[in-house]
Formats: C-alpha cells, structure tokens, sequence
C-alpha cells in the first residue's frame, strides 16, 4: 500500500507536524507568515518545493529551506515587554495597524510570538518566546497562573463594587468572574482597582465590568504569576532570567 502524502514511509505519525506549525516552532516566522511562504512556493523539504501548509515533516530528520536558505532552529529567546496602549499584540495585522512588534524592530531578535495576548487599548506585562512548548504550558486553562492588573475605571468604586466585580456576571452568555478584587485609590470622579484573573478569557475585564455598568478608562497587566512589571520603561524589553523561566512554567 501506498503511504498517504503526508506521511513519510516508516515513521511513525506521532514524530510528524505540520509544515507552516514546523517553521514557527523553528522560531523563523509566525505560522499565518509560514503559510503565506509555503504556498507562493518559497519552501523546499528535503529540496522538494512544498506548497501544502499541513505537509507532514519531522524536524528532527528533514531538510527545511525558505528561499533556498536552510532554516535552522534558534536559541531560545524569552522576553518581558512593557506593552503601550495602541499596539495590537499580533505578528502582522491585516488593518495595518502599528503592533507590538515595533517595540522589538532592529534589536537582532530571532522572531518571537506573544504569550496570550492584551487588546489595543490596554498596556503592561506582556511576554514573547520562540519556545512554543513554554508558551503553551504558561497559556494552558489547567495551570490557572494569575495575572494581575491595575484598572481605572469611570467611577468612585467601593467595596461593594469590589465584591460584586470577583462574584462575576454574564457577558454575553457567558460567565465571567474574578479571582480577587479591591479597592487601590479614588480620584475626583474615577478610582483604580487591581483586579486578580486566573484566567483569560477574551476582553474578560472590560466586558466583565461593561455588564455591571462600568466604563474602564484604562487597564495595566502588572504581574504574570510570580513576575512583576516592575520599573521596566513603556515601550521597553528585557530577557528574563533562567530562574524567571523556571518559575513562570512551574
């Protein structure tokens, strides 16, 4: 019998991934970019032009090329960023809008990818790695890492507000809740809350404080699990530490 076309005879299936998802694993570009690359016919496996984003390869026996250049995996890169408003958290986005990846353009980086994500109007701690095993354990529903953020919102709020925000409401057919929540400073007419999530459902602050008729004026990411924002400059990135990496998988 024939072996199917995405599959390479005498391998086992499970040592096999996708193409596209094989380049970014490499860390040489996103997978949307690796698709893009694969299907004008710019990538060669084991010399064989190859235009299926979903051909089967194994990295560890062969021979990937873009452009007729070997690709190759790099080191492993993992990095903290201090996330201006404005910037969407995305490799290349097809509105043209500037991305986070502006922050990181002519430091000599290998390509990265956003762990989880922050919207365009919100700012703060932000992580980026070529390791997609990392990512995916940090980013897994099961390893419930808090993340914390501080969060201006449009009016005085009390403690009240602070208990009814963590018991959570409905958004939209969906339950949305908050791990922890109190009251940091008032102003005039606004007030800050940190707000504690051990998990990250899409836009889940604004649309959790949006169906409690909250308008949120702006929203900080302080902390991931054990590591902080700190003093770390807007619009600036530094590598973490062995120990930081360690600490942030479990």
């Amino acid at each position: 019998m024939k072996p199917r076309r995405d599959q390479h005879p005498g391998r086992p299936a499970g040592e096999s991934g996708g193409l596209a998802r094989a380049l970014s694993k490499l860390g040489y570009c996103s997978r949307s970019q690796a698709r893009a690359l694969i299907q004008a016919g710019r990538v060669r496996v084991n010399g064989v032009p190859r235009r299926d984003p979903e051909w089967r390869v194994n990295l560890e026996r062969d021979r990937l090329q873009v452009d007729e250049q070997a690709v190759r995996g790099e080191a492993k890169v993992y990095l903290m960023l201090n996330k201006p408003r404005g910037l969407v958290t995305t490799a290349a986005d097809e509105q043209g809008r500037e991305t986070v990846f502006e922050c990181l353009a002519g430091k000599g980086l290998p390509f990265v990818a956003p762990v989880g994500r922050l919207d365009k109007a919100s700012e703060g701690l932000l992580l980026l790695t070529n390791d997609t095993a990392w990512a995916a354990r940090i980013t897994a529903p099961e390893s419930h890492l808090d993340k914390t953020y501080h969060v201006q919102v449009d009016c005085l709020a009390d403690e009240d507000l602070a208990r009814r925000i963590q018991a959570g409401a409905e958004a939209e057919g969906e339950l949305l809740a908050a791990r922890r929540v109190s009251v940091l400073r008032h102003g005039t007419r606004n007030s800050w809350l940190e707000i504690v999530l051990d998990e990250g459902k899409n836009r889940h602050i604004r649309r959790l404080l949006a169906a409690l008729g909250v308008g949120v004026m702006r929203l900080v990411r302080v902390t991931i699990g054990p590591l902080p924002l700190g003093d770390l400059a807007k619009g600036q990135f530094r590598h973490l530490t062995s120990s930081e990496v360690r600490d942030l998988a479990g």
